[in-house]
């Protein structure tokens, strides 16, 4: 384990659940990713993320998936891409991502409590 953190400190990590809206390949990234179109609802509207998700998601299959995104990071340049918000997964044994994802569908913008 790394760090401990206060409840104070995890309490200002906004995570929010969002659907995907489009899907394009990030040819200029270093490693194989997306850059997505997220809708996080009324009170934050769509951002942008760029994720390394190529090697267990196509785009097709990415369209309308619910993901939780960390949506209060600063802006961050990648390449000509500038990421607004951050989409969460774990790595498998090769290393490669793993959305992770709820249970049910919730409404874009849900905060995690």
């Amino acid at each position: 384990m790394e760090d401990l953190i206060s409840w104070h400190d995890f309490a200002k990590v906004e995570l929010r659940v969002g659907t995907i809206m489009e899907v394009a390949d990030f040819a200029k990234a270093r490693k194989p990713a997306y850059q997505l179109r997220i809708d996080f609802g009324d009170e934050i509207g769509i951002l942008k993320s760029s994720a390394q998700i190529t090697h267990h998601y196509t785009k097709e299959e990415l369209i309308g998936r619910q993901v939780i995104a960390v949506v209060n990071f600063p802006r961050k340049q990648i390449a000509d891409f500038m990421s607004e918000c951050l989409v969460t997964g774990f790595a498998d044994e090769q290393g490669h991502i793993v959305l992770s994802a709820v249970e049910r569908a919730l409404p874009n913008g849900a905060k995690l409590l």
